[in-house]
């Protein structure tokens, strides 16, 4: 029976999408330095790399699981849920900013409203599983704005290698 082109692209994007995947749970929970309450990882530029380069479902699902796996290889598991959450809406939010080159004016648009979208959503996880709105937003918000910018310098700078890249190509 004759492979579709149409098979064979899903399947290339699924793989894809799990490779992600993994490469976001293992960068986010074995690469990180741990902050006040939390740590700063590069798991979030592969969830931007992921956005960039598949289509949106893709995206968000190896973004999503990826994430929830780094929750739990980590020893957070209370986080794993709203990880979940967070992380697939960042990679919709970065893939529908969408852009033309892997680093253009629109990109740096998506990486800074991700890193809204990531500092709210963790400190609302920081009020329901702790209590406490303004001593949240304390120890949550300047450690995820960290983790935002070094996500975004992460995301960048592997941009601008894989643009070198396909240049060369």
């Amino acid at each position: 029976m004759p492979e579709s082109n149409i098979d064979r692209k899903k399947l290339r994007n699924l793989s894809y999408a799990g490779m992600f995947a993994a490469l976001t749970a293992m960068l986010t929970a074995l690469l990180h330095i741990p902050v006040t309450n939390g740590y700063v990882h590069c798991g979030d530029a592969v969830i931007y790399l992921a956005s960039a380069l598949l289509p949106l479902p893709y995206a968000v699902g190896a973004s999503a699981v990826g994430g929830m796996l780094a929750d739990i290889i980590a020893g957070y598991p209370a986080y794993a849920l709203p990880t979940f959450l967070i992380k697939g809406l960042l990679a919709a939010v970065f893939s529908l900013t969408g852009g033309k080159t892997l680093l253009c004016l629109r990109r740096f648009a998506g990486m800074t409203l991700c890193g809204i979208v990531s500092v709210l959503g963790y400190w609302l996880t920081a009020v329901v599983l702790y209590g406490g709105w303004t001593a949240q937003f304390a120890a949550t918000v300047p450690a995820n704005l960290m983790q935002a910018a070094a996500s975004a310098a992460v995301y960048s700078a592997a941009a601008l290698a894989l643009m070198r890249i396909r240049r060369k190509e």
